[in-house]
């Protein structure tokens, strides 16, 4: 008899056991007070709590396991060597197309879990009681109402428990008071499991994100669409918010593991639009392109006229206000006076996105509004379809974004008519390619700082590709460089673009690559310098009118960018401020350096000079005799500079940039001509007073060409000249106030002075306070 009781306790207990899985995997109140009546009778509610907890852990290791499973089965059919596979076996063999499924159903798997555990963990006998009594049928115990409510949604469990069998739930009259033994025994084994839930609840969310982790760790994550990344990011955060209301604490570990994610995501996604970057800059012809094109562009991203945010579905309309808040801590969601109640009542959120999986499409589910910002009222934006087909097309080798004829309204405050005039194909690829990382940045705030660094690195490589292409400087035929047009801010710039991105830009590192045509004017002979017509190969593939269009597009992407920088600031966090500045003061407030640059280059290829300054310091000085006629060279430079304001007319450029390279073609005459009198080695005083003559001939010749005073531009020539005449206390005098354009021009002067004066060179040189470098001699 003892063993048939025995085999009946067994039977008993294993159905038991049964019905407390059951209960596990979707909470009832009935079944639940069932078993917590037998264990309280058994007197095992300890066993009891530590069995659930065991359940509770084993269902997300089986559930999980059983997703992937079902979904490799279903995708490349029934294996029997998979079903001996682990978990991290299959979450590597997870395809892309398959990556978003298994990740809703995994989250949706573990969320239910969460939903039951609580749900046993806030269960509480005497609020329930409460309730059913009040004639409201709500609990008068704010404190614990959400308790109440998670088990009484619709005052169904007052009728439940009319349902209940009377020897669980309503035992006769001597025992169903509140007071009654059978009651306290009850109301004591629900407070213990709900104490040792409350306690063991951090295990279950850290084997959660542990089997997650493994799942986020597959390569199909870094390899799935941006579109599809930003909906996996969404649900991840849900999870998160979730996670943190259900513990108590913030989930800092999976926070962690989810910007490891975004991490080598935004890599993947930095290293395909660098590459998609310079293919658009190889094959740009640097044309400005219509109005048209340029108004399709909308920049509300950059600009901070409305956030790429992807707003909440239909079926997610009810979720916390905090939703959507990817950098949201426990402080302001997991520690909410309502804790998990709000998530419980709302139901699973990704039940519904798996039971509409079909009905969610890009435009259905993603509002980039550009409108959002100043309060219109306009349907999203079709420029946000970026974020949707952000890939390289294969066969164009381009990223794969079909061009809209319809213009975007309501951009109004992105661009300006200067703005609209100056865009090229390059420039526009690379802000809209800006716009959607600072969009990404509003979004995927884990990883905004590294996010921008990437901007960051886009626009240097469009600087120094720039630079490279139109900021060339030849050099004469006997090899001394000419004056140096490049600021201290341009060879920073260009110093740490060279350091952040040399991996980019190595393979064009050469300075001057011989396949560049702009490199062909370095083989050309300076010894005619005759005027002559500019090498047609020169520029045969970029000419006048491509070299000022590529000035003005990085001028017109700095612009941009500068009225951006508020809104980047208040993008990044205040402990990023330095990384936003050191972006403005490094690159962005280098462009009219850049642009300069590239226009005096244009001016001197254009000018033909170079060799100019061999041919003035060839000419005789040693004069005894001060004529009426000049030398040479100087017809040869006024009819250079005829052809050269030809080129200019005939360039296709507006009249404001003529004007500019106008000035600085003059102000190339006054660097060579210094250049050439510098080199200049004997020299009596009629030869002194004959560059003065030459100076003075060359100005009035000048003059009659343009219409603009081209003496100050020449002040320099004639400053470098009367230093010839002065005695030493002056000539001290004027080279302190007078700073020339190089240091080695300086010295140059300084000797020529000394051979015709016949000064004592180190007292004169210690009177100027300049001392003589190894190798300033050398061209």
């Amino acid at each position: 008899m003892g063993r048939g009781i025995e085999a009946w306790l067994a039977r008993t207990i294993r159905k038991l056991d049964n019905h407390l899985l059951g209960v596990c995997q979707t909470f009832s109140e009935e079944s639940y007070l069932t078993v917590i009546d037998a264990f309280a009778l058994m007197g095992d509610i300890v066993g009891m709590a530590e069995k659930m907890q065991s359940f509770f852990l084993q269902e997300v290791l089986s559930r999980t396991h059983i997703v992937l499973k079902e979904m490799l089965e279903e995708e490349v059919g029934n294996n029997t060597q998979r079903n001996r596979f682990t978990y991290s076996d299959l979450c590597v063999q997870v395809p892309e197309s398959k990556l978003r499924s298994c990740l809703l159903k995994t989250l949706e798997s573990i969320f239910s879990l969460m939903q039951s555990y609580y749900a046993i963990m806030s269960f509480c006998p005497e609020a329930k009681n409460k309730t059913s009594q009040s004639p409201s049928g709500t609990s008068a115990d704010t404190g614990r109402s959400h308790s109440s409510a998670v088990v009484n949604q619709d005052d169904v469990a007052a009728t439940k428990s009319d349902r209940m069998p009377s020897s669980v739930s309503n035992p006769d009259a001597s025992t169903s008071g509140t007071d009654a033994p059978f009651y306290q025994l009850r109301t004591d084994a629900t407070k213990h499991v709900a104490y040792t839930f409350e306690r063991g609840r951090r295990n279950l969310w850290q084997l959660a994100t542990s089997r997650l982790s493994v799942l986020l760790a597959c390569s199909a994550v870094s390899s799935t669409s941006i579109y599809q990344f930003l909906k996996n990011y969404e649900d991840l955060t849900i999870f998160i918010l979730a996670g943190e209301a259900f513990c108590g604490f913030e989930a800092s570990e999976f926070r962690q593991k989810l910007k490891t994610v975004c991490l080598n995501y935004i890599v993947t996604f930095h290293r395909q639009n660098i590459y998609a970057l310079k293919m658009v800059l190889e094959k740009e012809s640097w044309t400005i392109m219509s109005a048209e094109a340029s108004q399709i562009i909308s920049l509300a991203g950059l600009t901070g006229d409305g956030a790429a945010l992807i707003s909440p579905t239909s079926g997610s309309s009810t979720l916390p206000k905090d939703y959507f808040r990817g950098n949201s801590t426990a402080t302001n969601t997991g520690r909410q006076n309502n804790g998990f109640a709000s998530w419980h009542n709302m139901g699973n959120p990704f039940s519904f996105k798996l039971e509409n999986g079909s009905a969610e499409s890009p435009k259905g589910n993603v509002l980039f509004n550009s409108s959002v910002g100043n309060g219109n009222n306009s349907p999203f934006d079709e420029e946000n379809e970026d974020l949707l087909a952000d890939f390289i097309d294969e066969d164009s080798q381009l990223p794969s974004r079909t061009l809209k004829t319809k213009i975007v309204k309501g951009n109004t405050s992105h661009w300006k008519d200067g703005d609209i005039s100056s865009q090229t194909g390059s420039s526009l690829s690379l802000l809209r390619m800006m716009d959607k990382y600072a969009r990404l940045m509003q979004k995927l705030e884990m990883v905004n700082v590294e996010l921008f660094k990437g901007m960051f690195q886009l626009f240097g490589i469009f600087y120094h590709h720039i630079y490279e292409t139109f900021g060339y400087q030849d050099r004469s035929q006997s090899g001394k460089p000419l004056p140096d047009s490049q600021s201290f801010r341009l060879k920073a710039a260009l110093s740490k673009i060279t350091q952040d991105s040399d991996q980019w830009i190595k393979p064009q590192n050469s300075l001057y690559p011989s396949s560049s045509p702009l490199s062909i004017g370095s083989t050309i002979a300076q010894m005619d310098v005759m005027p002559t017509a500019p090498p047609s190969s020169m520029f045969t593939s970029y000419g006048l009118k491509e070299r000022c269009a590529a000035a003005e597009t990085v001028s017109l992407v700095a612009r941009v960018l500068t009225r951006s920088r508020v809104h980047l600031h208040s993008v990044l966090s205040q402990n990023n401020t330095s990384v936003v500045e050191e972006f403005f003061g490094t690159l962005v407030d280098t462009v009219p350096d850049l642009a300069e640059h590239i226009h005096r280059t244009s001016a001197r290829m254009l000018l033909h000079i170079n060799g100019y300054p061999d041919k003035i310091a060839n000419a005789k000085w040693e004069v005894k005799e001060l004529g009426t006629d000049h030398n040479g060279y100087v017809d040869l430079l006024l009819g250079e500079f005829k052809h050269y304001k030809t080129r200019l007319d005939h360039g296709g450029i507006s009249k404001e940039l003529q004007h500019l390279l106008l000035d600085y073609g003059i102000e190339s005459i006054a660097e060579v001509l210094v250049e050439g009198l510098s080199r200049v080695k004997r020299c009596t005083d009629e030869g002194r007073a004959l560059m003065s003559l030459d100076l003075q001939v060359l100005i009035n010749g000048l003059q009659h060409i343009v219409s603009s005073n081209v003496k100050p531009r020449l002040q320099i020539v004639e400053t470098f000249v009367k230093a010839y005449y002065l005695p030493e206390t002056e000539y001290v005098h004027w080279a302190r106030s007078h700073p020339v354009r190089t240091r080695r021009i300086l010295l140059e002067a300084h000797f020529k002075l000394e051979d015709a004066n016949n000064l004592h060179r180190l007292s004169l040189r210690n009177s100027v306070g300049i001392q003589q470098e190894p190798g300033c001699w050398a061209g």
